[in-house]
C-alpha cells in the first residue's frame, strides 16, 4: 500500500512541479536531452551521436529499456534518425605532420651514478671527527677520533 501511494505521489506531484534548482519539471528534464556542441547526447551514462542540425536543441529520445542500441531521435514532429553509440577514435588534423620516431635509447656509459653517490657519502661519514672542538674550555687541537669501522 505504501509503495502504491509513493508511486502515485511521484508521478502526480513530484514529476510535474518545477524543481527549485533547475526550474524544470523532473519528468521533463529526464525525458529531454540537450544536444551538445559535439552533436552528442547522454543517456544512462552513455554518449550517443545524433544529427548535427540538432546541436543546442532539446530532444526527446525514444527507446526500449531492454534494447538501448535502437534509440530514435524525433524533433519537431519528424524523425532525425537513430542515435548511434559514440566511439572514441584517434584523431589527427589533416595538416598535422606525423610524429617523429622516438630516438633510440642511448648506450650505457658504464658509470654507476648511485654507487658513486653512496661511496662519497660513506667516505664523508667515515672521516675523522674532532670532538674536542665541541667541548667548552678545551684546547683546540687538530687530533681527531677515527670512527670508521677500522678505528672502532
Amino acid at each position: 500500500m505504501l509503495n502504491r501511494l509513493f508511486t502515485a505521489w511521484v508521478e502526480q506531484a513530484y514529476h510535474r512541479r518545477a524543481h527549485s534548482e533547475t526550474g524544470q519539471q523532473p519528468l521533463e528534464r529526464w525525458m529531454l536531452r540537450e544536444v551538445a556542441k559535439t552533436a552528442t547526447v547522454s543517456l544512462q551514462s552513455n554518449t550517443y551521436n545524433v544529427d548535427a542540425s540538432l546541436v543546442g536543441r532539446q530532444v526527446e529520445l525514444v527507446f526500449d529499456l531492454f534494447h538501448l542500441p535502437d534509440i530514435d531521435v524525433p524533433f519537431g514532429g519528424r524523425s532525425f534518425g537513430r542515435a548511434i553509440p559514440h566511439q572514441i577514435t584517434p584523431h589527427a588534423h589533416p595538416k598535422a605532420k606525423p610524429e617523429t620516431p622516438v630516438a633510440a635509447t642511448p648506450a650505457p656509459t658504464g658509470i654507476d651514478y648511485l654507487r658513486l653517490i653512496d661511496t662519497e657519502r660513506t667516505k664523508e661519514l667515515g672521516q675523522r671527527i674532532n670532538y674536542e672542538v665541541f667541548l667548552p674550555g678545551q684546547a683546540q687541537t687538530t687530533e681527531a677520533v677515527d670512527l670508521t669501522e677500522e678505528g672502532l
